[in-house]
């Protein structure tokens, strides 16, 4: 299916609070597929470390099936990278799968070292990320929409400590969360900074690590939400807040964060969070792209569609980055019952 002609004016007008005659079909958060990068030749653990072919197997998702946005980089791990953790890209695996950090940086969130590297961002792939950008924007800018992600405060310090040990700390160490999440936020807003200058037309603070649904959410309003507002002010608009899990019971905290627009997973229930936060609430969900996009049918993509839609969505999201290995005929049921 093709992408409407009008799709960029239509999502940067959507993402600015003006809702469009239509609901659009995008992402803020990775969205390659195996039948993209087969259709390229690239194994997805080439795509992390070559600019052209990030920025390829980025723009194949909208190229094949008519998806609203192209994102990079493609994968969490850029920034931990930047700090000194060794990446996993998984080369060996049989089939697509996302990075990972291969050993933890930190042990406890006081070995730390608060003081940033004055070369920071010349560091690792985040120069690579950056160029990705300004290929995206060049090769597909003028029909879809540019975006980029930075992981949140917490999931970044889950990127180069071991979970475990952070859940631990946030229930017996507070303070030590709290130091640790205060510098990581510095170097996230150079980096999202860094990459709107590089030509992405939003931003996508991806806090899924640091969810009310994983860490609480008195946790949430306590430790992480502090961080997040102020990353969420520091960055140029439009900035959307991508949170995972079951968020029911912490939506005025998701709402006090201050992005513009809040991308929601399938276990949040959209109905109820359209009635809490307003008709004004920009919403963004929730297709489940594991249990519905990746291991559904065309039908059951098309229910769940129709369900976000009757939900209130004001866009059709996969609830998190897109699973690669997903059937091509699921992703042009997504689109087409959205464009339909």
């Amino acid at each position: 299916m093709t992408t409407p002609l009008n799709s960029r004016a239509d999502v940067l007008a959507l993402l600015n609070g003006q809702r469009p005659a239509r609901v659009p079909c995008f992402s803020g958060l990775i969205n390659v597929t195996a039948p993209g990068l087969n259709q390229l030749d690239l194994r997805f653990s080439e795509t992390h470390t070559d600019p052209q072919k990030m920025a390829a197997a980025a723009a194949s998702t909208h190229r094949l099936f008519g998806f609203e946005s192209a994102v990079a980089p493609l994968d969490l791990c850029v920034e931990a990278e930047a700090l000194g953790a060794v990446v996993d890209f998984r080369a060996d695996e049989p089939e697509p799968m996302f990075p990972l950090i291969a050993t933890p940086l930190i042990h406890h969130p006081d070995e730390f070292d608060a003081t940033p590297p004055a070369d920071f961002l010349q560091r690792g792939r985040l120069p690579m990320a950056r160029e990705a950008l300004r290929l995206l924007r060049a090769e597909v800018g003028h029909e879809i929409v540019v975006g980029a992600f930075i992981p949140g405060p917490f999931t970044l310090a889950m990127q180069i400590s071991p979970l475990n040990n952070l859940l631990i700390e946030v229930a017996r160490a507070p303070q030590a969360i709290a130091r640790l999440l205060g510098p990581l936020t510095d170097l996230l807003i150079d980096v999202a900074r860094s990459y709107r200058e590089a030509g992405a037309d939003f931003l996508t603070v991806h806090e899924m690590g640091g969810s009310p649904g994983l860490i609480g959410p008195r946790a949430f309003e306590a430790l992480v939400l502090p961080p997040l507002q102020k990353l969420l002010r520091a960055l140029p608009r439009p900035r959307v807040l991508s949170v995972c899990g079951n968020t029911n019971r912490a939506l005025p905290q998701l709402a006090a964060a201050g992005a513009d627009a809040l991308s929601l997973d399938q276990l949040n229930d959209l109905a109820r969070t359209r009635a809490a936060l307003g008709p004004d609430a920009l919403l963004f969900g929730n297709i489940d792209p594991v249990g519905v996009l990746a291991n559904g049918t065309p039908a059951t993509v098309r229910a769940a569609v129709s369900a976000a839609l009757a939900a209130g969505a004001d866009a059709i999201w996969p609830g998190c980055d897109l699973w690669p290995s997903l059937p091509a005929e699921n992703m042009h049921a997504m689109i087409e019952a959205v464009h339909g």
